[in-house]
């Protein structure tokens, strides 16, 4: 198996994925290209979220002009997503994409590739070469009895193989399915005979509670193998919930560290105080405090709470109407309810001095 320490290293901006570096978290805007302004802000916030690469959608002539002023505005690499005409790829390119996006299946015939293909080399752009299950060619489905792991990636092969034949190999490959098994077993076959970054995501996973779980499942057992280059946790919802979920996921596994990690009790008949409301201010409130790898913890009851909370770096420890302050295992001192969040705060704030 080829792992991410052993794929090839693409430069896409100025970030270097594959060949062993970190594993990057992706987006994509669902404003309309075409409105700057729009765009521009929405990718701003993602960049303060934690994105690090971001795709648009370039569905018009538009859409690809509007790439170079978008890029005047933004910090992170961007990604022009093409479908159907391969003339938008050229444009895209020629407006400062750091990398496009194309499925050669839909993009035209090899003319047409070859002629994207011919602006990449000639601008240094790498290509992501994107297999979906939905799109999968019917020769294919007929070949299989149906959209299967295998088909997809010999789809994807073939695909890249196209390309290499026209002397390019500044490729990243993406293979997606909306079916989470399928989609690990693919990634597990491709990994097996592809040298270029792997790009991973469950596709169409669906709205924040089921795109969630699917995303976590499907990531988890694909990334734990040490497959996968860059990610996008693709939900029906705000992207920047997505980069949320991304990097808890990627944290989970040990593939990235900072920030606060917040763990809180599922509650019980014996809680008092509002720990639902409580843990859920704290987990936004932390999101805003610059410190890196410190657990906070959030308890309910004064049964396992104390012992619990000791195992973090703080915590609070809920009671009848009030609450204990727990920092580096030991207890500090009894906080009313109402005064919890803002005395969690400020030893927070306060933590290195």
């Amino acid at each position: 198996m080829i792992t991410r320490e052993q794929t090839k290293k693409i430069k896409i901006g100025s970030r270097v994925i594959g060949g062993g570096n970190p594993v990057a978290i992706q987006s994509m805007t669902n404003t309309r290209t075409e409105d700057v302004a729009a765009t521009v802000g929405q990718i701003l916030a993602l960049e303060k979220a934690g994105c690090e690469i971001i795709r648009c959608a370039v569905p018009t002539m538009e859409a690809a002009e509007s790439l170079a002023e978008i890029k005047k505005q933004i910090h992170i690499p961007l990604v022009a997503d093409i479908h159907f005409d391969y003339r938008l790829a050229i444009a895209a390119i020629e407006h400062g994409a750091d990398k496009i996006r194309i499925n050669p299946g839909n993009i035209g015939d090899e003319t047409k590739v070859r002629a994207v293909v011919e602006k990449a080399k000639a601008y240094h752009v790498p290509i992501r070469v994107g297999v979906n299950s939905g799109s999968l060619e019917k020769r294919l489905v007929e070949k299989y009895g149906g959209v299967t792991a295998e088909g997809l990636v010999e789809s994807a092969l073939e695909k890249v193989h196209m390309i290499e034949d026209m002397g390019y190999d500044q490729l990243v490959v993406s293979i997606k399915s909306s079916d989470v098994m399928m989609c690990v077993r693919a990634h597990e076959r491709i990994a097996e005979v592809c040298p270029y970054p792997l790009h991973v995501g469950i596709t169409e996973s669906g709205t924040l509670l089921a795109g969630n779980i699917k995303s976590s499942i499907g990531l988890g057992l694909i990334l734990s193998q040490g497959i996968g280059d860059t990610i996008r946790v693709s939900l029906t919802g705000s992207p920047v919930e997505e980069i949320k979920s991304a990097r808890l996921i990627l944290k989970t596994l040990g593939l990235r560290k900072g920030g606060i990690e917040v763990v809180s009790c599922p509650t019980c008949g014996r809680t008092k105080i509002d720990l639902i409301g409580l843990a859920n201010q704290v987990e936004e409130m932390v999101q805003d405090i610059p410190l890196d790898d410190i657990k906070v913890a959030v308890m309910g009851c004064v049964v396992n709470g104390p012992g619990e909370a000791k195992e973090a770096d703080i915590g609070i420890a809920g009671g009848d109407g009030e609450g204990l302050l727990i920092k580096k295992r030991g207890i500090i001192k009894k906080v009313k309810e109402e005064e919890l969040l803002e005395t969690l705060k400020q030893e927070l704030l306060h933590w290195n001095e």
